[in-house]
């Protein structure tokens, strides 16, 4: 036993050490260092119940991923599972929806079975593009169970103006597909894996000349996802004659040879020109103007590369230049969530397609930088003025030994870089799946980007761009079940934000600014939708005349210095030696409590302190009477306390306790503060009933009062032990006729109540002790606790302890039911005490024990006991020896001793 005990001691110690090892390896390797200023904190949490002006849309469909926002007309336009809406823009749970009904025929779905798809996701027909077509029609697809189908909306209606046409070339397979697609001037351009066994591909599908991508000899795309697409309208204001461009964004296997880092998959933007028309002769119905560069979102400092791209947003600039497009990155673990936000200018994305290429001179190496000729002119660019002089109108003039190098170099040497070469935000326990973002004006004259991003569990987090980082000014929970956002929808003019999900719509304001209470509590929002008029926290966007109006969304800190706010004022008197707990809510969670007692701060809460802090406010431990006074609870946000509720509190000697509660159950709980009412308000009753305060109901006396008693039982337990194992032994060697103790409970008139508290109990692996009372009347209920005489407890309190059996493996069938027993004989009063003080009898409540014994401790009802006195041994003895013969079990439960 010493042996054991020794190794149990060291595999306890040996844990903390093995978490401090594993603590080291894990802050020394990737992913698992975190850069704390970009992991930032959302201000404000706001729960799906506290929502405010949130507006939804459901319906019999499911999985509301495609969505296209009207706002000439007010309408958003919805595309699931079998159906598409109409919704009105300003408010989609309006019952004006229009929809149109389009589901995969009973044929159509058994054939997509016989393919081996599911018939709970895949064989129906999701909607994956719905766009608007001409100035009278919409073009709508789907994936009509592995059977892609395109057809007409008429918009004034909404119905289907013509029979469905073949969409294989425009649209995927499965409702997961990567997909992007994009309607230019009545010309449609998709990016996808259109086919069941295809390679991805980028194509420009109507009118003719359709193109695409090259598959040999170099494969232009290798194990493509995509995520977005954008067109960039370069010709407007063109000094040069330059060509609109189409970019698409994707992630797929990485190509790349390098001795810094290597990864599968790397994200990827890719670029081709709207007037291409492919080559004469080489690339043929190819695009002569593809070019693809990496994009990278890295912390190189962490060593943290986000490699995964998730979802990406243009945002147009006063000139094509100026363009931004925002990116979600994810990391190539499936089994760890982290995501990263980065920022990338088009100039940065022109420059990586004007500079070296990369080639694979064999199929079965990596690629590297080519170094020799590049031939005249320059490969993968659109049609200018300059080749205009030079005789090239179109594409198809474009020389053959041009076309052959684009054929073998569709890859850029240079990385796109993040404009500020490091990501916006970090986070590490959240997936974001979708963005969108719009830009407003502050007080100061700046231009603010605001993002909204959704999760993969049903969050929208809204945050503002501020010098090259993301402040996150909320999170709302927007769905009760956690469920991802499948796309994001900003309207300026309904000031809303529509965001998709698999069980519906929901619509919600861009700003609640009435959520923010005091003139500190708005400016440290930093929201560029909100400002202080004095009086309240308003919405910018309504006021003409902003000149009134208090904003900070650069430090979130000045402007509120002249304000007055109102402190709540609560007055509690506490007698001496009570635990008081002094609440102090924080609505933010950047901010921190800062306790004060007479105007002077609490300096350190530590064991002799007399104090505790925490999230939910200050604990008095003990309550002494120099403790009286003024607490107030500060709220310390960007450097700045702002008071939040003050406290008066008495201490003092004379007040009564409480008068005694008669308890319900057997069970009573330990002291909890007593705080009488002010004068000024009403406070409720204390929720439960305490016991009266005592010296020997102090810390230190339970204590010393718990090991004693654990002491005893352990040797109790012993002795019992000792005889359970001696009488089964003689049981064994002079009769054939065995004994359980199974039956023992089941013999008692309340055996249910028994059973219900060992179930409830049989996960418990500790002896339990609770508060024994000698104050009972003629039906076993205790009124009050056992009184104090000379520092002990009055005589008449006394523990119960009995056997109980283990419960049987599973892999045994239980024994059959025992037979019903005799009467049970009188049971030993209280007088007969053991030679340790205390008395014994029969349980009537069974407590699990080092996994295969019970012992019971509770009062015996005074009703059942006898005045004839007994010893435990014998008590026991006689007991067994009476109910043994009744027992029809051929073998004795081991496990019951």
């Amino acid at each position: 036993m010493r042996r054991s005990a020794e190794m149990q001691g060291a595999r306890t110690s040996a844990v903390p050490l093995l978490l401090l090892s594993c603590c080291v390896c894990a802050a020394a390797g990737y992913p698992f260092r975190t850069p704390l200023d970009l992991d930032v904190t959302p201000r404000i949490t706001v729960l799906s119940s506290g929502l405010q002006g949130c507006r939804r849309f459901q319906s019999s469909a499911v999985n509301y991923s495609t969505m296209l926002l009207e706002a000439d007309s007010e309408r958003l336009y919805v595309g699931a599972r079998g159906a598409a809406y109409a919704l009105n823009a300003s408010d989609i749970s309006a019952s004006s929806a229009l929809s149109i009904e389009w589901e995969a025929s009973p044929d159509q779905k058994r054939q997509c079975l016989l393919k081996g798809k599911d018939n709970k996701t895949e064989c129906f027909n999701h909607i994956r593009f719905l766009q608007r077509f001409n100035s009278t029609h919409f073009y709508m697809c789907g994936t009509h169970a592995f059977r892609p189908l395109c057809a007409y909306i008429e918009e004034e209606r909404f119905v289907m103006s013509s029979q469905p046409e073949e969409g294989r070339d425009k649209c995927p397979y499965g409702p997961t597909t990567g997909y992007t697609a994009l309607i230019i001037d009545q010309q449609m351009y998709t990016a996808t894996q259109y086919e069941f066994r295809s390679f991805p591909d980028i194509r420009r599908n109507s009118p003719s000349p359709t193109l695409k991508t090259e598959d040999a000899p170099t494969r232009w795309l290798n194990e493509a996802d995509f995520v977005g697409s954008a067109l960039v309208r370069d010709s407007l204001g063109s000094s040069t004659g330059d060509d609109d461009k189409i970019y698409f964004f994707f992630t797929e296997k990485s190509q790349e040879q390098t001795t810094t880092y290597s990864h599968s998959r790397v994200a990827r933007v890719a670029r081709v020109c709207k007037g291409d028309r492919g080559g004469r002769l080489t690339l043929q119905k190819r695009w002569t103007s593809f070019l693809k560069a990496r994009l990278t979102c890295s912390l190189h400092e962490y060593d943290f590369h986000f490699n995964m791209l998730r979802s990406v947003f243009l945002m147009p600039g006063r000139t094509p230049q100026d363009t931004l497009f925002y990116g979600i990155f994810g990391l190539e673990w499936k089994n760890v969530k982290a995501s990263a936000v980065c920022r990338f200018s088009l100039s940065d994305i022109q420059e990586a397609f004007q500079g070296p290429y990369m080639e694979n001179q064999d199929s079965g190496s990596k690629w590297k930088e080519y170094t020799g000729k590049i031939p005249e002119p320059r490969p993968g660019t659109c049609i200018t003025d300059a080749l205009r002089a030079r005789g090239i109108n179109v594409s198809t003039s474009l020389p053959d030994d041009v076309l052959d190098f684009v054929r073998r170099h569709p890859l850029m040497s240079q990385q796109v870089q993040p404009s500020d070469r490091r990501p916006l935000l970090f986070r590490r326990t959240t997936d974001y799946t979708h963005m969108a973002v719009q830009m407003i004006q502050g007080l100061d004259g700046q231009k603010y980007h605001v993002l909204y991003m959704g999760t993969d569990e049903g969050w929208l987090h809204k945050a503002v761009e501020v010098e090259g980082q993301l402040h996150i000014i909320e999170e709302l929970q927007i769905f009760e079940e956690p469920q991802p956002v499948n796309n994001l929808l900003i309207s300026a003019k309904q000031m809303s934000v529509y965001v998709g999900s698999p069980s519906g719509v929901v619509q919600l304001p861009l700003s609640n600014c009435r959520r923010y209470a005091s003139c500190y509590d708005c400016i440290f929002a930093r929201d560029p939708h909100c400002a202080w008029n004095g009086a309240q926290c308003v919405d910018v966007m309504t006021h003409v005349d902003r000149s009134a109006l208090i904003q900070d969304i650069q430090h979130g800190r000045k402007g509120c210095e002249n304000t007055q706010e109102d402190i709540v004022v609560r007055s509690r008197a506490v007698r001496v030696g009570d635990d008081v707990l002094l609440q102090c809510e924080l609505s933010s969670n950047l901010a921190t409590p800062l306790w004060t007692q007479d105007g002077s701060e609490l300096q350190g809460y530590g064991l002799n302190s007399g104090f505790r802090t925490g999230t939910d406010g200050l604990l008095i431990i003990e309550a002494r009477q120099d403790q009286s006074g003024l607490y107030t609870c500060y709220a310390v946000e960007n450097s700045i306390k702002v008071a939040i509720i003050t406290y008066n509190i008495t201490i003092r000697m004379d007040l009564p306790p409480p008068p005694p509660v008669e308890p319900t159950e057997d069970f009573y709980t330990l002291p909890t503060p007593t705080e009488h009412p002010s004068s000024e308000r009403p406070l409720p009753p204390p929720p439960a009933p305490v016991l009266p305060h005592s010296e020997l109901l102090s810390t230190r006396n339970m204590e010393a009062m718990y090991l004693s008693l654990i002491t005893i039982l352990g040797g109790l337990c012993v002795v019992l032990t000792v005889v359970l194992v001696y009488v089964g032994f003689c049981l064994r060697v002079g009769h054939r006729g065995k004994y359980s103790l199974r039956a023992a409970a089941a013999a008692y008139p309340n055996s249910k109540r028994h059973n219900k508290n060992r179930k409830q109990h049989r996960n418990s692996s500790q002896m339990e002790l609770k508060t024994i009372s000698s104050h009972c009347n003629g039906n076993g209920v205790c009124n009050g606790v056992s009184k104090q005489r000379n520092g002990g407890i009055q005589d008449g309190g006394f523990l119960q302890i009995v056997p109980g059996e283990a419960y049987p493996s599973p892999n045994k069938e239980p024994p059959p039911p025992a037979p019903p027993l005799p009467p049970t004989p009188q049971l030993p009063s209280p007088e007969c005490d053991f030679p340790n003080g205390l008395s014994a009898t029969l349980p009537s409540v069974l407590r699990r024990m080092n996994g295969n014994s019970y012992v019971l401790l509770r009062q015996s009802d005074s009703e059942n006991t006898s005045s004839s006195c007994y010893s435990f041994a014998e008590e026991l003895n006689r007991i067994l020896e009476k109910r043994k013969h009744t027992q029809l079990l051929p073998r004795p439960d081991e496990s019951s001793v």
